[in-house]
């Protein structure tokens, strides 16, 4: 079997069997799709030919040329790949799975870029307006740090998924779905978005079931997301950066500052494990720690 023909039915395999998300696939095309170019430049092009030794090059290649590749982006990289190879051992393509062995390069402890409460009120309050993409885009803001949803997820949503009972059904990875609260906040500004501006932007356009539109009235895009939530922050002149994450990083740190328990944080977010979630605690950790310092008179 060829190289490409074995990623071709790995992608297959992922898609079909698993119901990974496009966007999962997505990810893991790009991914393979460099392993199996370097593969073919180095003169391997059949399953079997590859070597563990293969392997620990292509990753020590990810980390040096003109554009190394961050140790995240190689982890994420090597992940995929072993997962190749465990699909072809599996499926008797080749006996023995040469990346079983491979070891991610260390990542630093990096913590969640959170906002505070202040500056999560200013990003939102920018969104005030009657317009029309200023009601949309105040859905959406409110949205996102009253569930703490993924940005994904918030443009995956139809109309049919905010509930009546003021929850919205959201589905994560592997379209997990959950139900999560949204709060008299989001639920207002989602409510005169519903009747005020969506009416008209989907008579702009095909007809659609998804709750946010664009000015077209089409889905709205994840690119178009992040600089609605980008332009947001300019006006509110806020100082820090302002990535797609930032309110889903918000949402959990605010919670458990509040006393919420990081397992209910958990399911709020979607997480697999609790491990996960709780490099969050570190943040409210570290704030409590700063706060103390500053406060306590026999602290320094």
């Amino acid at each position: 079997m060829r190289l490409q023909a074995a990623l071709d039915g790995y992608l297959r395999f992922v898609t079909i069997e698993r119901g990974l998300s496009a966007n999962t696939v997505g990810a893991y095309e790009r991914d393979l799709g460099r392993y199996v170019d370097w593969l073919d430049e180095n003169g391997v092009t059949e399953p079997g030919a590859i070597t563990s030794q293969h392997i620990a090059e292509f990753v020590r290649s990810l980390g040096a040329g003109e554009v190394p590749l961050a140790a995240s982006s190689v982890a994420r990289t090597l992940s995929s790949v072993r997962g190749l190879h465990r699909f072809l051992l599996t499926e008797g393509i080749v006996e023995t799975d040469v990346a079983s062995e491979s070891k991610p390069p260390k990542l630093s402890s990096r913590l969640p870029k959170a906002i505070s409460i202040e500056q999560v009120n200013a990003l939102l309050a920018a969104t005030d307006g009657d317009e029309l993409p200023r009601l949309r885009d105040k859905a959406l803001l409110e949205l996102l740090y009253a569930t703490g949803a993924r940005v994904s997820e918030a443009v995956d949503l139809n109309v049919d998924d905010v509930i009546d009972d003021d929850v919205v059904r959201l589905f994560g990875k592997g379209r997990k779905q959950r139900v999560v609260p949204l709060g008299s906040y989001a639920r207002a500004a989602i409510d005169a978005y519903l009747v005020r501006a969506r009416p008209l932007l989907s008579a702009r356009g095909p007809s659609t079931p998804a709750l946010f539109l664009g000015v077209r009235g089409a889905r709205l895009s994840r690119q178009n997301a992040w600089l609605i939530i980008r332009a947001a922050a300019e006006r509110a002149k806020l100082d820090v950066e302002i990535s797609p994450h930032t309110l889903r990083h918000s949402f959990a740190t605010h919670l458990l500052a509040g006393g919420a328990d990081v397992r209910v944080v958990q399911e709020l977010l979607g997480h697999s494990s609790v491990a996960t979630t709780q490099i969050y605690t570190l943040v409210t950790a570290d704030t409590l720690r700063d706060m103390y310092t500053t406060a306590h008179p026999r602290a320094r």
